[in-house]
């Protein structure tokens, strides 16, 4: 894909990730923080499902996604 809007917002989040040494815990950490300032200022914060949707077809999700 060529879309500015997927390049800005893949620059975006490299450079949050190498503002914590790409440090998953300290990442991770980072965006619970923030999700919880949004939430005390009035953010709706929509939670994760439960539960994941069922993985029908894996071959076939596979060869959709292989010549990314």
């Amino acid at each position: 894909m060529t879309n500015s809007i997927i390049h800005e917002v893949r620059a975006i989040r490299e450079q949050h990730a190498a503002s914590f040494g790409f440090d998953l815990d300290r990442i991770f950490a980072d965006l619970q923080a923030r999700q919880n300032k949004h939430a005390a200022e009035g953010w709706t914060v929509i939670p994760a499902p439960v539960s994941p949707p069922p993985e029908t077809d894996l071959a076939l999700q596979r060869t959709r996604f292989a010549h990314r």
